[in-house]
Formats: C-alpha cells, structure tokens, sequence
C-alpha cells in the first residue's frame, strides 16, 4: 500500500511562489507515474504536471506550462515548484501516483487512471 502526505500549500499574493511536496511511503516503487492535480471550487479536478520516474518523463498542463516545474529527489519526494501565481491557481493540490508506465506515457493522465492519492493541500493566490 502506498499512502501520499503533501505539504507547502498556503496563502501567498499574486506573482509569488509556494513549493510542494508530496511524500510516498508503505511500498516504494522505482518506477512509477506521480502528478499533481488540482481543484477549484465548482470546478472538476484537473492535471497540473506529471512525471515517470522511470525515465523523466514530465508533462505540463497549458497553464502551468513556463510557471511550474514538476521534481523529484528520489523515490520517496516528489515536488511542484509554483511561480509567478495568480488567483487563478487557487485550489486544492493533490499528489497522486500510478505505477502503470502508460499513466502518463503521453501525458498526465486522467483523475481515473491514478490509484493512489493524498489529502490534498490548499494554496491560495490573493490578488
């Protein structure tokens, strides 16, 4: 079982910059799909970055593309480096993680093919 913690939300103003981290423990795979998600209110949950362990593999969703870089230490850290914020990425952040390649072989995948996620963690942009 793998269970994931995120952690770095918070409130910051617009232009500024927040870190996420998301922590995996129970059984550690070496190669897997990890992405961030995220949902606004009223909003349906949407990709953010993701990225295969296995070989590197990232992928940005439009908006976070150039603002948003998505990391990882090693097979237990993983983060979301958030800059030049606005309003508009104000939302709950949620790390989750598959271990089917395919996941994300072409992109970040869909809410439905992630097994495992974390509680979430807020970050609010103030204008």
């Amino acid at each position: 079982q793998v269970r994931l913690v995120e952690y770095g939300g918070g409130s910051v103003q617009a232009g500024g910059s927040l870190r996420l981290s998301c922590v995996a423990s129970g059984y550690i795979y070496s190669n897997y799909c990890m992405a961030w998600f995220r949902q606004a209110p009223g909003k349906e949950r949407e990709g953010v970055a993701s990225i295969y362990t296995g070989d590197g593999r990232i992928y940005y969703s439009d908006s976070a593309k150039g603002r948003f870089t998505i990391s990882q230490r090693n097979a237990n850290y993983v983060y979301l480096q958030m800059n030049s914020l606005s309003p508009e990425d104000t939302a709950m952040y949620y790390c989750a993680e598959d271990l089917r390649a395919g996941t994300c072989f072409a992109g970040i995948g869909a809410e439905y093919e992630y097994k495992y996620w974390g509680q979430g963690t807020q970050v609010t942009v103030s204008s």
